[in-house]
């Protein structure tokens, strides 16, 4: 489909169009750069926990804050040591694995950048195929690796030492299991053949969506109470809390259908 069309009332296409060609223009360099995507990534990550750490910090003061959190009776909100030692732990693990496998992954990648944006219309239909495609398949390896007792022990523990989650805990994992679900996502974008504008929308999603399902609030304009399909936060505390069921990362469907749905 034409980007430059408006056959179709796709008013947004100008303005992805332009936004598309400054990016070729002057920032081509820096988006060939083989270190920008674990920067990137690390960035967004923190700056995207950085309002659940407010609402931590407002928890120890505020009584209504404190009643949004899904385990308020079990004790106050996440400290600043808890999120200290979860911030290093993180930033440890994209320096020395994913900071060089993303580095390596990108120079012998190669991008090239198509000269038009896509559609709206594209956009959103590319960015919801990949969260289909990537919800499937981490459901699946989720799965694998809790009924595989070696590879729970091994790989996927570290993630469960959270049983009080934290927004940076979404990442909190070992290296082995960072760059899986890293390999899941760029997969997922590929299958789908995405236009590298959509592929980073959906990476900016998954990263909001994987910090959000961590928070630990059930917080009253969050995604899951508008939409009924999606799992949000209090489904994935259950899985922490219990340690089984509800394996798939947003969606609710793999569970129902497996029978692993925890409400």
């Amino acid at each position: 489909m034409n980007a430059c069309s408006t056959e179709h009332g796709d008013a947004f296409v100008p303005v992805l169009q332009g936004l598309w060609e400054y990016v070729r223009a002057g920032q081509e360099m820096i988006l060939l750069s083989p270190y920008l995507p674990a920067t990137c990534a690390f960035l967004m990550h923190v700056l995207l926990c950085a309002p659940f750490f407010a609402l931590d910090a407002l928890g120890n003061v505020f009584q209504r804050v404190r009643s949004w959190r899904i385990a308020a009776g079990s004790g106050p909100p996440p400290s600043l040591c808890q999120w200290l030692e979860c911030f290093w732990s993180v930033l440890y693990r994209y320096l020395t694995t994913v900071l060089p496998v993303t580095a390596l992954f990108q120079t012998l990648r190669s991008p090239t950048f198509p000269e038009l944006a896509p559609s709206c219309w594209q956009l959103f239909v590319e960015v919801f195929a990949c969260f289909l495609l990537f919800d499937m398949l981490f459901f699946f390896l989720h799965f694998t690796m809790h009924r595989v007792p070696w590879l729970y022990r091994n790989i996927h523990h570290l993630h469960h030492k959270h049983h009080i989650l934290l927004a940076l805990a979404a990442q909190d994992a070992s290296s082995v299991e960072l760059l899986s679900l890293l390999l899941l996502a760029v997969s997922s974008t590929w299958l789908v053949g995405c236009h590298p504008l959509s592929e980073v929308v959906f990476h900016l999603l998954n990263s909001w969506l994987a910090v959000e399902d961590h928070c630990g609030y059930d917080l009253p304009w969050a995604l899951h109470r508008l939409l009924p399909c999606v799992g949000g936060a209090p489904y994935h505390q259950a899985h922490h809390s219990l340690q089984v069921g509800n394996y798939a990362p947003y969606f609710t469907h793999w569970d129902h259908l497996f029978g692993t749905y925890r409400a």
